[in-house]
């Protein structure tokens, strides 16, 4: 059988990330990329790099219509699938849990059990995030409490049993993360380390006034580049065990203060920060922080991109979209 390789959310963030790379690395694989359907009567839409589209075979696919989603994996017969479609709003989901609920549950029982019925070997892996872990002041390991506190960890525990119960029940041969905060070009501004990026960009070209609106500065995040993400996903793809969820994550929290004090020295104006409250969350932990020793033991991933590195990548992505 023919090596091909689905990406569901190929249009989003991650999924953008991880289509680049498959696509620059990876020979005589055949690259299958998922996005929304857009509405009736909306702009065409464009994956997030263009250079990449012509090596791949872009598909509109509604994951919460079983019977779509059912057909166009009988079509394209994938070995390997990174499901990375879904809602990953945090903030927006106390005011959106039916549809995060939806869109990340019900996706992905529609996924497993088409893939099921091909009765096919396909080697899958649902990216999972931190949020299911109970709040803690240390670092998290896999084996820490569960209990999340927003819509959308409840809806990524939801998402993580559905997988552990394919591997279980049904012998599937699934991979689980638990990520945690990724950031890097291309992030879209309703996150922290983003919003600030875009606003300096906005300033810098004089399209907002010197004021930079900013949340809880307080909170300590442990942060990846998603580009580093992205390739633990592929090392799990290639060496983790099904069943058993792994942290995706750096192992050091960052102040979101100092977040901002590193993208603010690379600012090209002077900006005066103003604290917003609409911009902090109903439940924000203090403390988000992994330990990522399971991973790095099982499969000899670590991040490789630098904190600065990463800062500047972001601000100069949106300079370059401004």
């Amino acid at each position: 059988m023919s090596n091909t390789i689905l990406v569901t959310g190929a249009a989003g963030f991650v999924g953008g990330h991880l289509i680049s790379q498959l696509t620059s690395e990876v020979e005589e694989t055949r690259l299958v990329a998922w996005r929304r359907p857009r509405p009736a009567g909306a702009h065409p839409q464009h994956p997030p790099r263009p250079h990449v589209d012509q090596a791949i075979a872009w598909q509109e696919v509604d994951l919460l219509d079983p019977t779509a989603v059912s057909s166009a994996l009988a079509t394209c017969q994938p070995t390997q699938v990174y499901h990375c479609a879904g809602i990953a709003n945090v903030g927006g989901s106390w005011a959106n849990g039916y549809e995060t609920l939806r869109s990340n549950v019900l996706g992905t029982e529609h996924l497993l059990t088409a893939l099921h019925a091909l009765d096919t070997s396909t080697r899958v892996l649902i990216p999972g995030s931190a949020l299911v872990y109970c709040p803690s002041t240390t670092a998290i390991a896999e084996t820490d409490q569960l209990g999340p506190v927003s819509p959308y960890g409840l809806s990524k525990l939801a998402q993580e049993l559905l997988g552990q119960a394919a591997v279980q029940q049904d012998g599937m041969d699934v991979i689980l993360t638990r990520s945690f905060t990724h950031v890097g070009p291309g992030q879209t501004p309703s996150y922290a380390a983003a919003s600030f990026a875009q606003q300096i960009a906005s300033i810098e070209r004089g399209r907002a006034g010197p004021v930079l609106s900013v949340g809880n500065l307080d909170a300590r995040r442990d942060l990846t580049d998603v580009r580093d993400t992205v390739r633990a996903y592929r090392t799990l793809m290639a060496r983790g065990h099904p069943g058993c969820p792994y942290n995706v994550c750096a192992g050091t929290a960052y102040r979101i203060g100092d977040v901002l004090n590193g993208l603010l020295s690379m600012a090209t104006v002077d900006v005066t920060v103003r604290q917003d409250s609409e911009r902090s969350r109903p439940s924000d932990n203090p403390l988000l922080l992994g330990d990522r020793t399971k991973i790095t033991e099982e499969t000899g991933w670590a991040p490789e991109l630098s904190f600065d590195q990463t800062l500047a990548d972001l601000l100069n992505y949106w300079r370059s979209v401004m």
